[in-house]
């Protein structure tokens, strides 16, 4: 596995190491906030990051509240296991796309590399071996790209609330698609919850994956879904659609 350290890292790493070998687990570390927060507002402006920080800062706190219960509930229902990753097979990298990153994976020269949670990875390090990177993604792909697919599909109000496994290549979430699922909510899931019933959808989905690989090797399908990308809602577009549209 290439991964960062997190719920969906590891729940993706406990669900799937008793059925198939894990040799390894190259983590990476966070990197700097001040240069994410940076790279951010070129893109997006001062504006809009201000109003996802503030939905960060005073939103967040509030919805992780208000999904204990149901959080609890997902997570008895779906078995959604948060361990830390085995010591033994932990290997901790400053970056995915650092010198020492893939100087391990060239070393380990694995057939297949499980990418959960990572920064965009770079085509240096993609190609500094010859197996496969696969990827879960928490939306319906191409349609959703980026982040929170889950919740800008009920904002849309389309059917297209679900997660994609998908090969990695170096744009965001364009990989070939292997195989794509829909979860299934109800009016007590919200922002928080979607992303839970999605871990463990994509969990199921990448032991499909996996086994669909080692069986007959990788075979992509195409949904002709239009191309498009989305990021962090601001405070007021939340506050917004909760408020009159009833979407959490």
């Amino acid at each position: 596995m290439l991964t960062s350290n997190g719920p969906s890292s590891y729940n993706m790493y406990n669900g799937l190491k008793n059925d198939f070998d894990i040799s390894h687990v190259i983590v990476e570390g966070s990197g700097s906030i001040k240069t994410f927060l940076k790279k951010r507002v070129k893109r997006l402006g001062y504006i809009r990051v201000f109003g996802q920080i503030l939905f960060s800062k005073l939103l967040l706190p509030f919805l992780k509240w208000e999904s204990k219960q149901r959080v609890h509930e997902i997570t008895e229902t779906h078995q959604l296991q948060f361990e830390d990753f085995d010591l033994d097979k932990k290997i901790n990298v400053p970056s995915v796309n650092s010198e020492e990153c893939i100087k391990y994976l060239q070393q380990i020269n694995p057939d297949i590399v499980i990418v959960n949670g990572t920064r965009i990875i770079s085509k240096k390090v993609l190609n500094s071996i010859s197996g496969i990177f696969i990827n879960t993604h928490m939306g319906i792909t191409p349609l959703y790209r980026g982040v929170h697919g889950g919740y800008w599909s009920k904002v849309n109000k389309d059917e297209h609330c679900g997660v994609s496994v998908h090969l990695v290549d170096q744009g965001i979430d364009t990989g070939g698609i292997l195989r794509q699922g829909l979860i299934e909510t109800t009016t007590k899931d919200n922002f928080i919850t979607y992303t839970y019933l999605q871990m463990a959808k994509g969990c199921e989905l990448m032991k499909l994956v996996i086994t669909d690989i080692l069986n007959d090797g990788p075979k992509t399908i195409k949904n002709n879904l239009e191309s498009k990308i989305w990021t962090h809602p601001t405070i007021w577009f939340y506050l917004k659609h909760r408020i009159f549209n009833g979407v959490k």
